[in-house]
């Protein structure tokens, strides 16, 4: 049996609040976009390894981490 912890409340100052900006993607932004095209891209070797870096300290695929990026910028910079 596990033992919750009670918490207890007071009536303390909290000091000085800062609001922090909402971080967190829409729930539209969490569902998987299967709609992909396959296309053939020639990248710098350099550009791959830092991409495969990544995605392997990450336990993912260096394509999928690249697709999101590319997704991302198209989502910043497109109407």
């Amino acid at each position: 049996m596990i033992m919750k912890k009670k918490i207890k409340y007071t009536n303390e100052n909290l000091g000085k609040v800062e609001v922090v900006r909402d971080f967190l993607p829409s729930p539209d932004e969490l569902v998987l976009k299967d709609d992909t095209v396959k296309v053939t891209l020639n990248l710098s070797r350099s550009s791959v390894d830092f991409f495969k870096e990544l995605a392997g300290k990450n336990k993912s695929q260096y394509q999928k981490v690249i697709r999101n990026l590319l997704d991302q910028y198209v989502s910043r910079y497109s109407d």
